[in-house]
């Protein structure tokens, strides 16, 4: 179940941390975000070393679906309604300096670096829509109505982004890492103070950022009450057409769709990771209603860290810790949301004001309903009586039939049906 990135990209080959050694920033977790961070470190001339437990890219971001775009859902009403229009403002900006980033760094790379116009639609409900188109409009964000889609099946109305873009994201990260500090197959397992232990050594920094998908710290934080994950599926399509751009519905379960050249992308199927949901039987069967002549190539699933509110965590662990950042929570949007900490991250590990630090903190205010849904199915699976218990707080694993896998309904963690660990938080595999 290799995903499309994976069938057409090589390995980077970076080695295993050899010795002990001393650095200023230590960045945990080598997916698109620490890449990043090391990146922007690296060019601002900071000492850092980037430590990763498997091979870099190789977690959650080669099986992203690749959109770079500031567009995410129908957020920036929400935004307005929740932080008021000048935090708002704040997140619209971050991720439009995170696309016009990658719009720099593309340039002349080979990694598939293409602008599309991006949509998101909604089914039914025209109304959410403008509602969307206002909001932008107050904070002067790009935005304009359609209701005319190349897609199959009619909607109420749709929010137009010109001038976002798509990659193939394990291209891009095997360019711009090659003259970076990495060490591979290096997992961190334990933090004393800004010490890092690992099988090979001990790495001692100055400042370190965790940048670990889902943070594996429980005691500092309580990313264990602020984050949920989702799961979701993605198949790719032969002789469907080329619908030109790249759109979602604005509903969590709805669908996606964008173009890698000559294969349609069709995402969708989503749960909360240990539920049931459609996955990829739901796309299956959409395209054999509406694309009969297609034929699938390949298919692979992703997970996503989901907040509180909608809005990424990123910035000081907790209140309480110094010299400890996080980035984390990026709802489905990790490719501006990885750029986005990694500008609000390096500004902040030298001393410096970010812009944009303010709606990404991860020490606002978690009074949000999603906390209520989260702390019941905390309760609901530690009660529960189950002989696969997961490592990372003891909740009850549920089978996954789908894949194969034993998931944590509370956390998100994965694992094979021999209990090896595939996705965090937790850092180990089952006992057996």
């Amino acid at each position: 179940m290799e995903s499309l990135w994976e069938q057409t990209s090589g390995h980077t080959g970076f080695c295993h941390l050899e010795q002990d050694a001393k650095t200023d920033v230590l960045i945990i977790g080598g997916g698109i975000a620490g890449v990043l961070c090391a990146y922007l470190l690296h060019q601002a001339g900071v000492l850092y070393l980037l430590l990763e437990a498997e091979t870099i890219g190789g977690g959650i971001t080669k099986n992203t679906t690749a959109k770079i775009t500031s567009q995410h859902g129908l957020i920036y009403d929400k935004l307005i309604r929740k932080f008021g229009a000048g935090q708002a403002k704040q997140y619209l900006d971050a991720n439009e300096a995170a696309l016009q980033k990658y719009r720099e760094l593309c340039r002349g790379m080979d990694c598939d670096f293409e602008e599309k116009t991006a949509y998101v639609y909604s089914l039914n409900d025209r109304r959410k829509i403008e509602r969307e188109l206002d909001a932008l409009e107050k904070l002067g964000g790009p935005g304009e109505f359609t209701d005319r889609l190349p897609l199959p099946f009619p909607v109420a109305g749709a929010v137009r982004y010109p001038n976002q873009a798509q990659f193939h994201p394990l291209k891009w990260i095997a360019a711009i890492s090659k003259s970076l500090h990495i060490c591979e197959h290096t997992p961190v397992r334990e933090l004393v103070g800004t010490t890092a232990i690992t099988d090979y050594g001990k790495v001692t920094a100055n400042k370190i950022i965790v940048a670990t998908h889902f943070p594996f710290l429980n005691k500092h934080g309580s990313f264990f009450a602020k984050l949920y994950q989702h799961r979701s599926y993605v198949i790719a399509l032969e002789n469907a057409p080329n619908v030109d751009g790249m759109y979602v519905d604005e509903a969590q379960t709805g669908m996606s769709f964008r173009n890698y050249k000559n294969l349609l992308l069709v995402g969708g199927g989503d749960h909360r990771t240990g539920k049931q949901g459609g996955a990829w039987q739901e796309l299956r069967d959409f395209a054999q209603r509406h694309y009969p002549k297609a034929a699938e190539t390949s298919h692979w699933a992703t997970q996503d860290c989901m907040s509180l509110d909608g809005v990424p965590y990123i910035g000081p662990y907790s209140a309480s810790t110094s010299d400890l950042y996080v980035a984390t929570g990026f709802n489905k949007w990790g490719m501006t949301s990885a750029m986005v900490s990694a500008m609000v991250l390096c500004d902040l590990v030298q001393g410096k004001q970010s812009p944009y630090a303010e709606v990404f903190s991860p020490s606002r205010t978690i009074l949000r309903p999603q906390l209520v849904v989260n702390g019941f199915e905390a309760v609901v699976n530690l009660l529960t009586p189950s002989a696969k218990r997961c490592p990372h707080l003891g909740c009850a694993l549920k089978w996954n039939p789908q894949e194969h896998t034993w998931d944590c309904p509370c956390h998100g963690s994965r694992f094979t049906e021999e209990g090896r660990l595939i996705d965090n938080p937790a850092t180990g595999n089952l006992k057996k």
